[in-house]
């Protein structure tokens, strides 16, 4: 994929930019941050040459004057509520992200309770939470929010809260997940804060939608489809239109709510600061874009792997149709279909000849290599195996793992782990190429391409087990599946 999005000039932006807004408001900012701080995988595959990583990049380069506040929902908590992409628990992840951000030497302040109203479960992990050192604050819901902003910005409303004891000039708000309360703890704050004199302020930090590209770029289309199952819709921010005659692209749930925050600071301020939900941001992704034309073919390719991803999802029972009718609209708004990505007509060509499951994958240069079902392996170990052969130029006839390898490997699987499944599935291959490797030049050879395999697009003819699932996704490999099984039990691992 060719570079369309210079990441170094994005660093350097945004973190100045950052901090000119610390200054505006007298040397203290509450910073919202909504989406990932860490694997932004969404934002990578959209805008070629930004690493999963840049956000917390360009935090760490203001490391000294920043601090981290985690805010987590009392009730996700109470109720076990999971992060789909992680499999682990919002409170879970909450020590996730304090491990993570220690680790690169940046301070976290503490974590908010939000909506506490003595769950029992929230109080187990503010025991727990405290033990470990952190400190903890509790924020009470609101009757009325966000309506109600006399009652809001009282003493009976933000005044209920326990003030978060902050130490640094930046203090970036975020969470495990949507709907734990940032903004809310924001405000609080600056509600708290007025009250003590102190001059504090309030931004938002958004990647998606990018404000200055236009409402149908399919960057901006990718995020709506990445959205799709929150109903989140990109539209032309009216406040800001209205303000300096300019058009710039928002999203319904902060345009709906602009008019409340504005209530709300001119409630605590007297004046608010900002015209429109747009001037909030300080999202400088648009302004670092170097090749359009490579970003809107990514884009492109995410919004179809996002509705293949759905309808296998509904396909599973874990989706409804709506999600999937309003991805068909948006691939129609984008003017592509699912023909446009190449691998699945390869892919599956290739298993109605086969009359079996098969699995294909474009190389970075262009080439698609198909992989076939077989008594040995798995379609999706087949095309691994045929993918690193054609990058190490092994010829095709020569076997990487010799069959009387493999066989032991099957016979262990179905008489000793009581698998139904002989064939190796890509982990159990990774594994066997890795033994070959030590005594053989050619699979040596062959794993050594592995890393290349990062950011290729590939789609299988049957929904993929959880474990060739995973891999791909480790390996960085795009993977996309026809919306069936490859048999007709009502269960599949």
């Amino acid at each position: 994929m060719k570079i369309g999005f210079d990441k170094e000039k994005y660093l350097s932006l945004q973190s100045e930019l950052i901090m000119r807004r610390v200054e505006k408001f007298g040397g203290k900012l509450y910073l919202e941050f909504g989406g990932k701080l860490f694997d932004d995988f969404h934002a990578s595959r959209v805008l070629p040459g930004f690493s999963p990583d840049s956000k917390i990049k360009m935090l760490h380069q203001l490391k000294d004057k920043a601090e981290l506040v985690i805010v987590i929902n009392a009730a996700d908590i109470e109720k076990n509520k999971v992060r789909g992409d992680l499999g682990i628990t919002y409170d879970l992840d909450v020590l996730r992200l304090i491990d993570a951000f220690q680790s690169i030497g940046m301070f976290v302040g503490s974590v908010v309770l939000n909506k506490y109203h003595s769950q029992p479960a929230a109080d187990v992990f503010q025991k727990r939470l405290q033990s470990l050192g952190v400190k903890v604050y509790r924020h009470y819901p609101i009757e009325g929010y966000p309506s109600n902003v006399p009652f809001i910005v009282s003493d009976d409303g933000y005044g209920k809260n326990e003030y978060i004891q902050t130490s640094r000039s930046l203090v970036v708000v975020t969470a495990p997940g949507p709907g734990s309360g940032k903004m809310a703890a924001c405000l609080s704050q600056l509600y708290h804060d007025h009250k003590r004199g102190i001059k504090a302020g309030y931004a938002k930090f958004e990647t998606f939608p990018v404000w200055n590209l236009a409402l149908t770029h399919p960057v901006n289309i990718a995020y709506e489809a990445a959205t799709a199952d929150l109903n989140d819709v990109n539209m032309i921010d009216p406040f800001h239109l209205e303000a300096y005659g300019e058009t710039a692209v928002n999203y319904n749930r902060d345009i709906e709510i602009f008019p409340v925050l504005n209530s709300i600071f001119e409630k605590i301020w007297g004046c608010s600061p900002y015209k429109s939900p747009t001037d909030m941001g300080v999202n400088m992704a648009g302004k670092c874009i170097i090749d359009d034309e490579s970003c809107r073919t990514a884009a492109e390719q995410e919004i179809i792997r996002r509705y293949y991803s759905a309808v296998c999802e509904k396909r599973k029972g874990l989706a409804d149709s709506d999600i999937v009718y309003k991805l068909e609209l948006l691939m129609k708004q984008a003017k592509i279909s699912s023909q446009d990505r190449q691998v699945v007509k390869a892919c599956c060509d290739k298993a109605s000849a086969t009359n079996k499951p098969a699995t294909a994958i474009m190389l970075d240069d262009g080439r698609i290599i198909t992989g076939k079902t077989t008594s040995l392996l798995g379609a999706s170990s087949a095309m691994l195996l045929n993918a690193l052969k054609t990058l190490a130029d092994i010829p095709d006839e020569i076997h990487l793992i010799p069959p009387l390898v493999i066989e032991p490997i099957q016979k262990l699987k179905t008489q000793h782990l009581d698998n139904k499944n002989p064939r190796l599935h890509t982990d159990e291959v990774l594994i066997a190429l890795s033994i070959s490797a030590a005594t053989d030049k050619n699979a040596e050879k062959a794993i050594r391409q592995l890393y290349k395999l990062r950011g290729c697009e590939a789609h299988s003819s049957v929904i993929l087990s959880q474990v060739d699932d995973a891999v791909f996704k480790k390996l960085g490999v795009n993977i996309t599946c026809e919306p069936q099984y490859e048999s007709r039990r009502l269960f599949h691992k």
